[in-house]
């Protein structure tokens, strides 16, 4: 790559949200490309916390950045690009998952039956601890919570928005963000223990060599104490 592209490539990286969206709204379309790669990953952390399929939130995310670029001209500046953004994505999940809704209810109807919650099964536990990641498992957790408490988790936690910009990308009061995400890591901290069940006692196992060996390296130290002791 020329430096001089480099150099150019650096100076648009440093650009805010806003110059890029002036730029492009002047004719300079390229420069779209900063802003998907500056927001991919909270897109599609957003998308798939709330539809929980992978495929389905990249769909989202294209769906969102779309939209974005068809409307830039109504981005009225009120509140940072990023809020905007994120909501536009935000309510394309949230109306995929009304249209799922619907349509399983009425697969159910016509079947005959009636519609119900779906409890997902729970992984055996020393499975899930013994072979998936930490980072598998935090997954997990996050996905294994209702919508409502995975969407505010992901933005406050893992984007790390503050509480303001949460609220307003979702919709809500500070306050309901804020009731929201206390009970969303309780209830991420309640998946861990009750997978990991009795073995949580044994957590940061200090035993067999290890214990041995601070033992007997403790009672070297005294009796080379007691040795001096007694050469005095």
């Amino acid at each position: 790559m020329p430096i001089s592209e480099v150099i150019a490539r650096a100076s648009a990286e440093s650009w805010t949200d806003e110059e890029v969206v002036d730029r492009v709204l002047a004719g300079e379309t390229a420069l779209y490309e900063i802003i998907m790669r500056r927001y991919n990953q909270r897109l599609y952390r957003v998308a798939r916390a709330i539809v929980r399929d992978d495929a389905e939130a990249e769909d989202i995310m294209q769906d969102a950045y779309v939209r974005a670029y068809q409307h830039l001209n109504q981005f009225s500046r009120l509140s940072p690009f990023s809020t905007w953004l994120t909501r536009i994505a935000v309510h394309e999940s949230l109306a995929r998952v009304r249209r799922r809704s619907r349509l399983d209810q009425l697969d159910l109807i016509e079947d005959g039956g009636s519609p119900v919650n779906v409890v997902e099964s729970s992984l055996d536990p020393e499975q899930s601890t013994s072979t998936a990641e930490l980072g598998h498992l935090l997954e997990d957790a996050v996905l294994s919570l209702p919508e409502q408490f995975r969407s505010v988790l992901i933005l406050r936690d893992l984007e790390e928005l503050s509480t303001a910009e949460t609220a307003e990308a979702l919709e809500l009061t500070e306050q309901n963000v804020k009731v929201r995400l206390h009970r969303a890591r309780a209830l991420v901290r309640a998946w861990f223990f009750a997978r990991v069940g009795a073995k949580a006692k044994e957590a940061f196992p200090f035993m067999g060599d290890r214990c041995d060996r601070v033992v007997d390296s403790v009672f070297r130290a005294l009796r080379a104490d007691d040795n001096k002791s007694a050469a005095h």
